[in-house]
């Protein structure tokens, strides 16, 4: 084994510390965390190769924790879910993850998954800032929090999903159709008047600099340092 890194994220410390004794046995460098959002933060800060995630965390749900993780990390994510919850390993992998595995399991099972995910992994699997800067503002993708001249912004979950997207894809113009199926999900592929409630929104939030996001007409929104003439 080349001593790769597999954070393993689940609230059972039996379980937790069985993975751990294993993994180790076998030449990984093990990171844990107990609850979603330590996974999260756990993410960023060792830059796994793989992350094994218990769907059924105390805090953050599984697969909103995926859906985190996934706005700053392509790291492959392997799911454990319990017997029978087919529509929960569906929809975390609809929200990023790469595999599942169905407890109870097996050590040998997991490790042959755990190789499929180094296998595939060929580039590095941090490929986004944890922190986005735009002009004055800052967004925090790990703790899902952002900030406008140093002043911490209150905003809804989907307002911080929008903010997010549009800061990470900075300086580009992003479609209503990408927006939509991003933060809303596939099935509001329709429904651009979302869009135009939640960009109002945004531009009050950012107050004096609401103008950083601009509006393309008929086609959608792009967030910029450069201020928009027409927003």
């Amino acid at each position: 084994m080349s001593g790769e890194r597999i954070l393993v994220v689940d609230d059972d410390r039996s379980l937790l510390r069985a993975l751990t004794i294993g993994l180790e046995a076998r030449g990984y460098e093990v990171a844990t965390a107990r609850t979603g959002t330590e996974g999260v933060v756990q993410a960023s800060l060792t830059q796994p190769q793989v992350i094994v995630l218990d769907l059924s965390l105390p805090d953050l749900d599984g697969v909103e924790a995926a859906t985190r993780i996934r706005e700053f990390s392509d790291v492959p994510i392997i799911v454990l879910s319990a017997l029978g919850s087919e529509v929960r390993k569906v929809e975390a992998l609809d929200h990023g993850a790469d595999d599942y595995v169905t407890k109870p399991f097996g050590m040998a099972e997991l490790e042959a998954r755990i190789r499929v995910m180094l296998r595939r992994s060929s580039t590095p699997a941090t490929s986004t800032p944890a922190t986005v800067s735009v002009g004055p503002l800052e967004v925090d993708l790990v703790h899902h929090m952002a900030s406008l001249e140093g002043e911490p912004m209150r905003l809804t979950a989907k307002e911080f999903e929008l903010l997010s997207y549009l800061a990470r894809h900075q300086s580009k113009v992003c479609t209503h159709q990408m927006l939509l199926k991003e933060v809303w999900g596939g099935t509001f592929s329709n429904e651009a008047h979302y869009l135009r409630v939640y960009a109002h929104r945004l531009r009050k939030k950012l107050g004096a600099h609401g103008s950083m996001l601009h509006t393309h007409a008929g086609i959608g929104y792009e967030l910029s340092e450069v201020p928009s003439s027409t927003a």
